[in-house]
C-alpha cells in the first residue's frame, strides 16, 4: 500500500514547496496514525472503569467505529482523493456454529444424606472412617444405651398401667351395666304386675306410680353406660391414655434402636464429624455426624441467569472441565431445571434458576466437593454459511447485511443471523443464490463504507 506525503505544491516542514509528491511507507502511515490518535485523546480525562462486560454487538460496533476512524485518516493521508480503499477479504465457507453457555458449580453425588442424632448419649464405637464404602443399613456408630433402656422400661410400665386401668374400668362397666339391666327388667316386671292389680282394684294409684317411677329410674341408670355394637364400653379417656402411653413407648423403643446408627443409603462416607467418647448430639461445629454420598454417579448444581434459562433444555449436551482433569474434559447433560427462581445475592436484582447437570463419564478423575466449569451446548447449526461476527453489519433499520467484494466494489448482501458462537455467526441469505463459496466477504467492514464503493483487495497472507 502506498500513501502520499502531502500534495504537490504544498510547503513541507522546512517551508519549501514540495515539487513532487513523495510516497509514504506503510510504517510511516502507522506512525502518523498513532500520533493523530494520541493527539485526539490528549487532555481528555480518563473515564473510570466500571468493569461492566460489553455486549457482543457493542464490541462489534466499537471495533467498526475504530475502523471508520482509520478509514477517514486513510482518506486524509491519501490527500482526500477518491482512491480505492484497501480491504481484507476472506472466502465465504460453510461449517458448524455452536452457541455455548459457560457456567460453574460444585460437583457432588447424585444421592447425598446427612446422618444426625438427637440422643445425648456417648459414642462407644465408630467402625467406619472417611472414604469407606457402606451399604444401606450398615452400622456407622454404636451409642451407650443404658439410659435409653431405662426410659424404655419406664414407658413400658406406663403403657402396661394404662392397659390395666382400662381393663379394670371395662370390667366395672360391664358389671354395672349388667346389674342396671337386671334392675330395669325387675322394675319393668313389677310395674306390669302392679298395672294388672291396679285394674282389678288391688293396687292403689300411688302404688302404680311408685312402680312406674322405679322403671324410669332403672332405665336412666342403664342408659348411663355408653354402648358400642350393643356392648358397654369404658369411658373414652381410658382409651386415650392407652394411646398416649403406646406412643411414648414407641418413641423410647425408636430411641433405643437409634443407639445403633446405620446408613440410610449405599454410598461413600465423605465426612465423619464425631469421635468415640463424645456425645452424639455434640458433634464438631454442630455438623452432621456423617455425610454419605452416592459417588457412583456425579452431578453438578449450577445457577443459570434468568436471561439465559430460556435457551436451556433438559437433555442438552454439556462439556465439563476442572483443574483436576489437567486439560481433559468429560461429558454431561442437563437433567433437571427448577420450576422456580431465586435471588442471585450480592445485592443483585437478577434472578437465577437452579439447574442440575448429570456427569455421564463416570471413569473420570472428577471427585465430589470441587468446583467445575460446564459448557452447555444451547444451539448448533451444521453445514451452515458462517462468517466472523465482525463481518455482520447492522443497518439503521435493524436489518443485517454482509459486505462482499465484486469487481473491486462493495456489495451489500441482506442476511439473517442464526446461531452465534463467541466469534462466528450463522447467516442465511434473504435471497436464494446470493451466497456462494466464491463470495469474498470483508472480514471487518468499516461503517463508513457504502454499497458500490470502490475498494482494493489486499493480497492474502500466505
Amino acid at each position: 500500500m502506498r500513501i502520499w506525503k502531502g500534495r504537490k505544491g504544498e510547503p513541507d516542514e522546512t517551508g519549501a514547496e514540495d515539487q513532487e509528491s513523495e510516497p509514504m511507507s506503510e510504517e510511516e502511515f502507522n506512525m502518523e496514525l498513532q500520533s493523530l490518535m494520541k493527539e485526539e485523546t490528549a487532555g481528555k480525562k480518563k473515564k473510570k472503569k466500571t468493569g461492566k462486560k460489553w455486549s457482543r454487538k457493542k464490541k462489534i460496533l466499537t471495533g467498526a467505529g475504530a475502523l471508520g476512524v482509520a478509514f477517514l485518516l486513510l482518506r486524509i493521508f491519501s490527500g482526500g482523493s477518491a482512491k480505492p480503499v484497501m480491504v481484507s477479504t476472506i472466502p465465504l465457507s460453510k461449517g458448524e456454529v455452536v452457541e455455548i453457555l459457560s457456567v460453574s458449580g460444585p460437583v457432588q453425588g447424585t444421592d447425598s444424606v446427612e446422618v444426625v442424632s438427637n440422643l445425648h448419649a456417648e459414642i462407644l464405637e465408630l467402625p467406619i472412617k472417611e472414604g469407606d464404602m457402606v451399604e444401606k443399613g450398615q452400622l456407622l456408630a454404636t451409642l451407650d444405651d443404658k439410659d435409653v433402656k431405662k426410659e424404655v422400661d419406664i414407658a413400658q410400665n406406663g403403657y402396661d398401667l394404662a392397659v390395666s386401668t382400662y381393663n379394670d374400668r371395662q370390667l366395672e362397666v360391664e358389671n354395672g351395666y349388667a346389674k342396671a339391666r337386671q334392675d330395669y327388667e325387675a322394675a319393668k316386671a313389677n310395674y306390669d304386675r302392679s298395672l294388672i292389680l291396679f285394674q282389678g282394684g288391688d293396687v292403689s294409684q300411688v302404688g302404680l306410680e311408685e312402680a312406674s317411677n322405679a322403671v324410669n329410674d332403672a332405665q336412666r341408670q342403664m342408659s348411663s353406660y355408653p354402648l358400642k355394637d350393643g356392648r358397654p364400653i369404658a369411658n373414652e379417656s381410658y382409651s386415650l391414655q392407652i394411646e398416649k402411653a403406646a406412643f411414648e413407648l414407641e418413641q423410647k423403643k425408636e430411641a433405643l434402636d437409634n443407639t445403633r446408627i446405620t446408613s440410610p443409603i449405599s454410598g461413600t462416607v465423605v465426612r465423619v464429624n464425631c469421635k468415640v467418647g463424645r456425645f452424639a448430639d455434640k458433634t464438631d461445629d454442630d455438623k452432621p455426624m456423617f455425610i454419605i454420598s452416592n459417588l457412583d454417579v456425579l452431578e453438578m448444581k449450577i445457577n443459570v441467569s434468568e436471561y439465559s434459562i430460556g435457551k436451556v433444555e433438559i437433555g442438552q449436551p454439556v462439556e465439563i472441565d476442572a483443574d483436576i482433569l489437567n486439560g481433559e474434559t468429560v461429558k454431561g447433560e442437563v437433567t433437571a431445571i427448577s420450576p422456580t427462581g431465586e435471588e442471585k445475592g450480592g445485592g443483585s436484582t437478577e434472578r437465577v434458576i437452579p439447574t442440575t447437570i448429570r456427569i455421564i463419564d463416570q471413569n473420570s478423575r472428577l471427585i465430589a466437593g470441587i468446583t467445575a466449569k460446564a459448557r452447555i451446548e444451547l444451539q448448533k447449526a451444521e453445514d451452515a454459511w458462517t462468517v466472523p461476527i465482525s463481518a455482520v453489519i447492522q443497518q439503521p433499520d435493524g436489518s443485517m447485511v454482509i459486505a462482499a467484494v465484486e469487481h473491486n466494489k462493495v456489495k451489500y448482501i441482506s442476511v439473517e443471523t442464526g446461531v452465534e458462537s463467541d466469534i462466528e455467526a450463522e447467516i442465511v441469505p434473504k435471497e436464494e443464490g446470493t451466497l456462494t463459496e466464491e463470495t469474498q466477504i470483508i472480514e471487518t467492514p468499516s461503517p463508513m463504507m457504502t454499497d458500490g464503493m470502490a475498494v482494493t483487495v489486499a493480497p492474502q497472507v500466505q
